[in-house]
């Protein structure tokens, strides 16, 4: 248990605390939302922990960090420009004074990881142009992986990270090139709020759907921001910037592990054209790292050329001489298959792949005026014979919701067509039942319809007029949104204050309940009426009702004494 004095101490000050404060304190210290502390008391004796002090030591930046390891080498107090910091984690006072919990677990931690005297490098015009080539192919995969994450959500196992069978699934796509790329990947993608963790799955927000129709040069600037705001607060520079990258190893003083993060953090840097791989700033991040905004002219400049036409050939595939501006990209790929990305990106077009177009709300027409506006060849016969056949036969099934019955109806002017249906095992879970020449079913009239496109019918969903109805299948989640932390710790800062934290009296009680709890032989300085006093040794047993029961070490009897009349508690060594 710490010192009594360091605990009174601290739980005073953060009874002067209003509760922003409090709760910033709480969300820096890793406290839980369900911590069963009873007052301001039990969070003091938690905070100064060893265990506690160890975490706090841990998300300690440099230079708080530094600032405290000399005031307890030196026994003085904590020099002005990290004072105000360390009191508010709770790890010293407002004087500058480290409790002296918190000086034994310094005194183990020592030594700290040491500032490099390395120099910060200078960019290169090479280095810009690399820089940007690789922010342009992480951009691209991010790209991909939104657009997989569209088509069927993306795994998360118990760690938050996906499962195998969605890492192949991204490198089978082209996304990444191995199943290792996957998980920084995710992470600058839920750090830029374009996926949001749902239970077990992966979902794209509002706004990555937003994002997959920017520019590449509005994709990077978006993601290096919101990057830069995800930057651990020991990497973050005053101006709201960045420190420089050779400073990042020895961010974290007291963290023997944090090396080996600001590692991954710097690979991520790089990876985004944030940092070349020696360190340096790349021209156009330098108002990006004094905490300002992206030089977009610079930056776009630096980009490989994008195309806006491709070719069309008659063996049905398309080929992009370059990039493809994206929301050419994702717009051709609801209509066919990526089969390569290189410096000529392929893509493929099939009878399901114009279907499937169709089904998400594209025409025959619609499809064939975007294909003619960016072909450089035209439109072959062969691929606008695919698209005039597969529209033709695009609504041969049709699926509605009897209001009537409130079942779901399969209908078909051709009746083989429903024949084969009825009998195709692949769909015997919709649980279809003949009725005249039409199929019902009491399984939702949207999940009967996306059975039936996943079997390859071409089938369309009608309302109750007969008109067509555009399914969205792509699950689209909300964007996040920051909870306060006085909401997160709303219950137990109302508990907190409820507890108490100041005064004689509940410090006494406290002192005294713990003495009980302990079994512990404690001296009690009693008042008496003639305003004297007297010392009690007692093993403490019991306290309730406005007394303290304990046994008498000197005179071998139980004795009850009031709490009024007990002046101070002493613990005997």
């Amino acid at each position: 248990m710490p010192p009594a004095s360091d605990q009174r101490t601290l739980a005073s000050s953060l009874s002067e605390r209003d509760d922003a404060e409090l709760a910033t304190l709480l969300s820096v210290r890793g406290v839980s939302p369900t911590a069963t502390w009873r007052d301001l008391y039990d969070a003091a004796e938690a905070f100064l922990e060893p265990a506690a002090v160890s975490r706090a030591l841990d998300a300690l930046p440099s230079t708080a960090a530094v600032a405290l390891a000399e005031a307890v080498t030196t026994q003085t107090a904590v020099a002005a420009p990290a004072r105000a910091d360390l009191a508010a984690r709770a790890l010293a006072t407002i004087d500058g004074d480290v409790f002296q919990a918190v000086s034994d677990v310094v005194r183990e931690r020592l030594p700290l990881i040491e500032p490099t005297d390395a120099v910060r490098p200078d960019s290169t015009p090479d280095d810009d142009a690399a820089a940007a080539e690789r922010a342009f192919t992480s951009a691209a995969s991010l790209a991909d992986l939104l657009l997989l994450c569209l088509e069927a959500p993306l795994g998360r196992i118990g760690s938050g990270t996906l499962g195998a069978v969605d890492r192949r699934r991204l490198v089978e796509a082209g996304a990444i090139a191995q199943a290792e790329d996957a998980d920084p990947l995710v992470e600058v993608a839920d750090a830029g709020g374009l996926i949001v963790g749902r239970e077990r799955t992966w979902l794209v927000t509002r706004s990555g759907r937003e994002w997959l129709h920017a520019t590449t040069a509005s994709r990077w600037e978006t993601l290096a921001l919101h990057l830069r705001d995800a930057l651990p607060e020991g990497l973050r520079s005053p101006t709201g910037g960045w420190i420089p990258a050779v400073d990042w190893p020895s961010a974290y003083p007291f963290q023997r592990s944090w090396p080996a993060v600001a590692e991954q953090w710097r690979r991520r840097w790089v990876a985004w054209g944030l940092f070349t791989p020696a360190g340096a700033e790349p021209s156009w991040v330098a108002p990006l790292a004094r905490g300002e905004g992206v030089d977009a002219d610079v930056w776009a400049r630096m980009l490989p050329t994008e195309v806006d036409r491709l070719y069309l050939q008659n063996d049905l595939t398309a080929i992009a001489p370059g990039p493809l501006a994206p929301e050419l990209d994702v717009r051709l790929r609801t209509m066919a298959n990526r089969e390569s990305r290189a410096q000529a990106t392929t893509y493929r077009f099939t009878a399901a792949t114009i279907g499937a177009a169709i089904t998400a709300g594209e025409t025959a027409e619609s499809l064939r005026d975007f294909l003619e506006t960016v072909s450089l060849t035209g439109l072959p016969q062969p691929l606008a014979y695919v698209i005039e056949s597969t529209a033709a036969r695009h609504g041969l099934i049709r699926v509605e919701r009897d209001e009537a019955s409130v079942l779901t109806r399969v209908v078909s002017d051709d009746p083989a067509t429903i024949a084969t249906i009825a009998v195709d095992q692949a769909l015997r879970s919709l649980g279809l039942v003949r009725e005249g020449d039409d199929l019902i079913s009491r399984v939702p009239a949207d999940s009967v319809y996306w059975a039936l496109a996943d079997a390859r019918y071409p089938v369309i969903a009608v309302d109750g007029a007969g008109s067509t109805r555009t399914l969205d299948r792509s699950r689209i989640a909300d964007d996040p949104s920051p909870v306060p932390a006085t909401g997160k710790y709303a219950a137990l800062l109302l508990r907190l204050r409820s507890g108490g934290s100041d005064g004689d009296a509940a410090w006494l009680e406290r002192e005294l309940d713990h003495a009980v709890r302990a079994r512990a032989v404690v001296d009690v300085v009693v008042s008496l009426p003639d305003a004297s006093t007297r010392t009690f040794r007692l093993e403490a047993t019991g306290l309730g009702g406005g007394r303290l029961r304990g046994r008498d070490r000197g005179a071998d009897v139980e004795r009850t004494l009031p709490l009024r009349s007990i002046v101070s508690v002493h613990p005997v060594a």
